[in-house]
């Protein structure tokens, strides 16, 4: 790809756009998620430095979008309510109100404080360890637990009304 290979650019893109895109979503929403990845991948484009000994290439492109994401939390108006329009992946044989269940806690995703939502999003929504997300945010593995313990608490209290159950993976 440093190259100049676009073959090799887009088999990376393809690899990592969706999940880059995904993360970006979910953190600051549907209108910015698109320039979030465009300002990731166009980093790499750029010249920007990766190292393997330092991670991985995911890694990095996150570390790259998370970058871009706190730029525009900090700009963004805190008071208003995220834009999230997240990607459809439902079938038309999905139950009802298992859409409706998940609308439930995307909705209450939405409404958490960044610091929150973004520990959620990256250990529970994308799976991601503590170390890697620890390393990620820049903070030590037990503020991560703290803010996943917070976050579920939190998510807890705002889907009590509506009876859905949140399970989570620990890990």
């Amino acid at each position: 790809m440093r190259r100049g290979d676009e073959a090799a650019f887009d088999q990376l893109y393809a690899a990592h756009h969706p999940a880059i895109y995904r993360y970006a979503v979910r953190m600051c929403g549907a209108a910015a998620a698109d320039d979030v990845v465009q300002e990731t991948f166009s980093a790499l484009l750029q010249g920007a430095r990766y190292d393997p000994a330092r991670g991985t290439l995911a890694a990095y492109l996150f570390g790259v979008a998370r970058h871009h994401i706190l730029k525009r939390i900090a700009i963004a108006d805190q008071e208003s309510p995220l834009d999230v329009d997240p990607p459809d992946d439902t079938t038309p044989f999905d139950d009802v109100s298992r859409g409706q269940t998940v609308d439930s806690v995307r909705a209450a995703i939405d409404t958490l404080p960044p610091v929150y939502r973004e520990a959620i999003v990256l250990c529970e929504l994308h799976e991601m360890d503590y170390a890697a997300a620890a390393a990620l945010m820049q903070v030590p593995i037990g503020t991560v637990r703290s803010r996943l313990h917070r976050a579920k608490a939190l998510l807890c209290a705002r889907l009590a009304p509506t009876r859905v159950q949140v399970k989570v993976r620990h890990g």
